[in-house]
């Protein structure tokens, strides 16, 4: 068991947490339709990407506000499923660069960096509101937050790639950005499943089960 579990203040670092998770759950939901919209009309394949990406960490921090009462076993379960579904934006992105790399078209500039400013807002809000619970939630809360701590890095990364689309008229840096973010998600969910994995071992410990 984790020494932040074990502390008598648990139950009250468990409600703090319940009600962070709520509140960046609402934030990512809200501006998923912002970026969504803005990315179909731009003709930007990352953003949509990335886009599709608030919906993943709105997913995950619901799930993480309806599971904090589980048992250890449960919540390691629960992270592996986190971890499998960080990998979805990442899925979706590559489908979309498959489908462009035959043709490759630049995206509109202007509302691709305005959004990805506001972007940055929102998680960079989420990640400075999870930074102070990402413990209390095992790896749950882990995964809320690594998700929102890339995000930040890959809407400063689609804004230089818009950058680079206004010195180019290229749609080739949009689809490289479209290669950053799967790793990006791959690299997250490898380290999700990793904590997932101690607390599966630390449950089967506590019961006095042999390790596999």
């Amino acid at each position: 068991m984790r020494d932040d579990q074990a502390k008598p203040g648990h139950h009250t670092d468990a409600s703090l947490l319940r009600r962070i998770v709520l509140t960046v759950a609402i934030l990512n939901l809200s501006y998923f339709f912002v970026e969504f919209s803005v990315a179909l009309v731009a003709g930007s394949v990352s953003l949509l990407a990335d886009s599709v990406d608030f919906l993943e960490d709105t997913a995950i921090n619901l799930l993480i506000f309806m599971a904090l009462g589980w048992p250890l076993a449960k919540r390691a379960v629960m992270g592996k499923a986190m971890a499998l579904v960080i990998l979805g934006p990442a899925a979706v992105a590559g489908w979309m660069a498959i489908q462009r790399f035959s043709d490759p078209v630049a995206p509109d500039v202007v509302p691709v960096v305005l959004v990805s400013i506001g972007a940055i807002a929102i998680n960079g809000t989420s990640a400075w509101l999870l930074v102070r619970v990402r413990h209390h939630g095992g790896s749950l809360s882990r995964a809320a937050f690594l998700s929102a701590q890339n995000d930040v890095l890959v809407n400063v990364a689609i804004i230089a790639m818009a950058v680079i689309t206004l010195w180019t008229a290229s749609g080739w840096p949009d689809l490289i950005l479209g290669c950053f973010i799967i790793l990006l998600a791959l690299h997250a969910a490898y380290e999700v499943w990793e904590v997932s994995e101690e607390e599966r071992l630390a449950a089967k410990t506590l019961a006095g089960e042999a390790i596999d």
